[in-house]
């Protein structure tokens, strides 16, 4: 069987060390890109243009999984930017959370062409500083929406606390009451002792007033 000779095999080494840095330089970059992405911004995070169709985020969800995995690389932040890329994946499958990033998407759209009185048909919307700052606007609508929703989720939970209140302290109330008719149960045969004790007193001292008076005028 022939062997290959020292300096071929020392070639070859050297060529796959190339390939397998290359290979973690390649997977270290894509790390860092998923973890500065826009989070709020799915696409951002997968790297793909809005209104794309399931099975490209499918195909691309599973190359830069791949990509990335933490078995596969010695990234410390392998783990993170891979929980992020998956968070993406789901939110872009999902139709209705995909929709309402679309709607902030075309919002944004709008709002540049009104705040620069261009038209749908300008040209200034094919540049690609009409992408970048596309992309900044979006950024602007979905952290606005962001801010929106925690505070209503905000005023929600604040009334949600208050009417929790309202039942607990309603619960307290009847136990008080059913408390206080139990104390007031358990008390009967002494109030009517009481109360026949009294009357007993009464009518003693009464007795004894008219026999004092029958006695003096006698």
């Amino acid at each position: 069987m022939a062997t290959k000779e020292p300096d071929t095999i020392e070639e070859k080494e050297a060529v796959d060390a190339l390939e397998s840095e290359a290979k973690e330089f390649e997977k270290d970059a894509e790390i860092d890109r998923i973890l500065s992405a826009f989070r709020l911004d799915a696409y951002a995070v997968l790297d793909l243009q809005p209104g794309v169709p399931e099975s490209d985020i499918k195909i691309c969800y599973r190359k830069k999984s791949l990509l990335i995995h933490p078995d596969k690389t010695k990234n410390p932040r392998a783990p993170d930017a891979f929980d992020r890329l998956k968070k993406a994946q789901t939110e872009l499958m999902d139709e209705k959370i995909r929709s309402r990033l679309d709607e902030a998407i075309a919002d944004a759209r709008m709002l540049l062409i009104r705040e620069n009185k261009w038209t749908v048909d300008s040209p200034e919307l094919k540049t690609p500083e009409f992408q970048k700052t596309w992309r900044l606007k979006t950024r602007e609508v979905l952290i606005d929406e962001e801010h929106r929703r925690r505070r209503q989720m905000k005023v929600q939970m604040q009334e949600e606390g208050r009417d929790q209140k309202k039942q607990e302290d309603e619960v307290e109330e009847r136990k008080r009451k059913r408390q206080h008719d139990q104390d007031w149960e358990a008390t009967r045969d002494q109030r009517i002792d009481s109360w026949r004790t009294f009357q007993k007193k009464k009518t003693n001292d009464s007795e004894k007033k008219k026999k004092k008076k029958m006695k003096v005028i006698g």
